[in-house]
This record gives structure tokens, sequence and C-alpha cells, in this order.
């Protein structure tokens, strides 16, 4: 049976009034990972499933009272459920029939007879690509917080010898109150590209990229080889950043703007602050929230440097 944690504790809806097909779901998950609800009929189900809504929704074709596209339409045309995976059960002389599959707003099908290990991999693979999709930042479609953790839990859990860069932008709230969020975000999206292409060049080797949210970002690569990308992430970074602002502030070097307590000040260029965590044989980690705390840490150093920096876990060392 495969154990993926991700999907530990989730709740399913299974509309079908098929008693064998009914069988083959409730017995495919131990119910501690997913545990199924069955209703013969859609239009109860759907009563139930406004009020609570699960994390996945499986819909036979042959539903008497209502049809499974009908159903799947109710689900995804409210925003809140938009995100909710639909797996639809269909018979093989489903496929033979003229369907508009632009108009049916399920994310996978199921075709009778069902194969036990091909249903279970294909719901978990819909499952999680669904976790993805809802995870990712909306601006940088980088993986999200959710993701990020269960990254580093991974690694801890492991034994894995990994270092954790978190990144942050200085200086960053000042250029967008100055420009706007529209070229803010044209920062965050360059940003994204420059950690993104500088961990593709080191090729061949475990590394993970994400973005936590505003201007904070995050990536996990070998020990070994973070102290390189950071000095190659700083100076990509230094070298682009400039050319965003207007030419008689970037030749100035710096712009005017208003700060957090409503003071007018003198704000230099961006920069990016970058603190290094390790998890290493001589330095573990107990869990992904000790990670984040030393990073934060570290990453109130870095920013003691108004010019962009990295600044390594002293203590693996």
């Amino acid at each position: 049976m495969d154990d993926i944690p991700a999907l530990r504790g989730q709740e399913a809806f299974l509309l079908s009034p098929d008693k064998e097909l009914a069988e083959l779901f409730t017995g495919l998950w131990p119910v501690e990972h997913m545990r199924f609800t069955v209703f013969e009929r859609g239009r109860r189900a759907i009563e139930h499933l406004f009020n609570d809504p699960p994390d996945l929704l499986v819909v036979d074709e042959r539903l008497p009272d209502i049809g499974s596209a009908e159903v799947a339409s109710l689900v995804k045309s409210e925003n809140v459920y938009r995100q909710l995976p639909v797996v639809l059960v269909m018979d093989r002389t489903g496929l033979d029939l003229p369907r508009d599959w632009e108009q049916v707003e399920v994310d996978d099908f199921l075709v009778r007879p069902l194969d036990p290990k091909e249903t279970r991999a294909r719901v978990n693979l819909t499952m999680l690509r669904a976790m993805r999709a809802l995870d990712a930042n909306p601006l940088s479609k980088l993986p999200g917080n959710t993701s990020i953790l269960q990254r580093i839990q991974q690694g801890v859990d492991s034994g894995e010898d990994f270092a954790l860069a978190y990144c942050d932008l200085d200086y960053f709230k000042s250029f967008n109150d100055k420009y706007g969020f529209s070229r803010g975000d044209e920062v965050l999206m360059m940003t994204a590209r420059v950690i993104v292409n500088t961990i593709r060049t080191f090729g061949g080797v475990r590394s993970f990229v994400g973005h936590v949210g505003g201007d904070d970002f995050v990536f996990i690569m070998p020990p070994d080889l973070v102290e390189e990308a950071c000095r190659r992430v700083v100076q990509s970074f230094d070298s682009i950043v400039p050319h965003f602002y207007d030419a008689d502030d970037r030749a100035r070097g710096s712009i005017v703007s208003v700060d957090r307590q409503g003071v007018t000040r003198t704000f230099p260029i961006m920069a990016v602050s970058i603190a290094v965590v390790f998890s290493t044989e001589r330095r573990r980690l107990s869990h992904a929230g000790e990670a984040a705390s030393i990073a934060m840490g570290l990453k109130k150093k870095a920013k003691e440097n108004p010019k962009s920096c990295y600044v390594l876990d002293q203590r693996e060392r």
C-alpha cells in the first residue's frame, strides 16, 4: 500500500449506486489515509458537500438522479470549491459518445472495469496535482509554503545532508510604494527567474526552489554547493535590479519614499539578503520549524549589511 504523507487524513465522497465500485474504493486506502463516504444519489451528496466539503469527489456516470457532468459543474462553479479534485467513473461505451470535454469540469476519469492498482495510483496523482496547484504561488508559479515545509521535513526525516537558503529583498517596500505594485511584481518575477536559473546551472544535483510569499524565496541544495550558488544569485540580482529604476534614481543610487512609520526617507537600490541553514551529519535539524527559526535569526544578521550579501550558519562550521 502506497504511503504518501501528504495524503494522510483525506476525506472523500463517492457518488455511485454501484456497490462493487463502493467496495473497491473503500478498500484501496486505509481509513486513516483516505476515508470514503458513499452516496447512492447525487443530489443528496450535493447537500452534504457544500456544508462539509471533502478533499476528493468521485462521481459515477451511472447516478440515477443527476448527470455526472452536472454534479461536476455545480461544484466547480463555486469559487470556494473550484480546486476540489473531481474524478469521473465511466463505462467504456461512454468513450464512443460525442463529448465536449471543455464543458466537463473533471480532473481525471477512470474507465470500467477498474484495475485496483491503476485506480489507486491515478487518484493519488490527481490529489497531489491538486495540492501542488493550490499551493503554487500565483505570481511566480513556484511551490508555496506547504510544499516548502514538506520538502524541508522530508530532508530532515530522511537524514539528508542539505542546505536551506532563505532569500529576502531589502528596500522592496519602498520600491513598491514609489513605483507601484505592477513594477514590484516585475521585480519579484525577475528574482524568481534569477534563483531558478542559478540553481539550474548546478546540473545533476537534487535541488528545490520555493516562493514563501511576497519578497521571500527559498532554495535547497547540497551543502557543498550552496555558497557558490549564493554568490551567483547575489551577482546576478545586483547586475539586473538597477534597471528596474528610473534613470535619475538609478544614477543617484537611491529613491525617496515613505517608511513604515510614515516618515520620508532616502532608500538605497534594492538588495538581496540570503540566510543559509545547514542540516548535515555534524548538525542535524529535528524538524522544519527549527530550520525556519534559525533562518529568521540569520536573516536579521544579513540585513545589517545594506548591500546584497549572504550569511552562513556558522554552527555547522
